[in-house]
């Protein structure tokens, strides 16, 4: 499993992270295309949870990735 966060860049766009990271994994100009690169890595790393921060830099969405394991699911709204 993959767990990625996809967070604000401090030369502007948006950067897609593998937890416990050095190097960031992808960056891009918008906050969607980081998000959904950040979902692909980590579907073809066995899934997991994407993070998403929102411009004030609190995190303000998560997605859980199949086949990713998540032990108390809740019931997504959103997707």
């Amino acid at each position: 499993m993959a767990n990625y966060n996809v967070v604000t860049n401090k030369s502007g766009g948006w950067d897609a992270k593998r937890d416990n990271a050095q190097r960031l994994s992808f960056h891009a100009k918008t906050q969607r295309e980081a998000e959904s690169v950040a979902k692909r890595f980590s579907k073809n790393s066995g899934g997991g949870e994407v993070r998403i921060q929102g411009c004030d830099g609190k995190f303000r969405d998560s997605d859980t990735i199949p086949p990713g394991n998540d032990p108390n699911p809740p019931k997504d709204r959103k997707h």
